[in-house]
């Protein structure tokens, strides 16, 4: 099924005749981001690279710092 999707083929899936789905290959260019989250991304790694972080090691200290937001 994966080769003939490979060549363009649609392959569709039927799970006991209730539900199907379509077997399609993902592409390194479907995965578009919007102009936003590329803006938040790079800022994020602006703040990364000068160091304004606040790391957190455990599920509480990224609680509290959340709450602190």
């Amino acid at each position: 099924m994966f080769a003939l999707a490979d060549k363009g083929e649609q392959v569709v899936i039927r799970r006991r005749g209730k539900v199907s789905y379509m077997l399609t290959p993902v592409y390194e260019n479907d995965f578009i981001l919007s102009p936003e989250l590329e803006n938040r991304l790079e800022e994020g790694r602006r703040q990364y690279r000068a160091r304004n972080v606040t790391p957190c090691t455990t599920k509480e200290e990224l609680n509290k710092f959340l709450e602190s937001l």
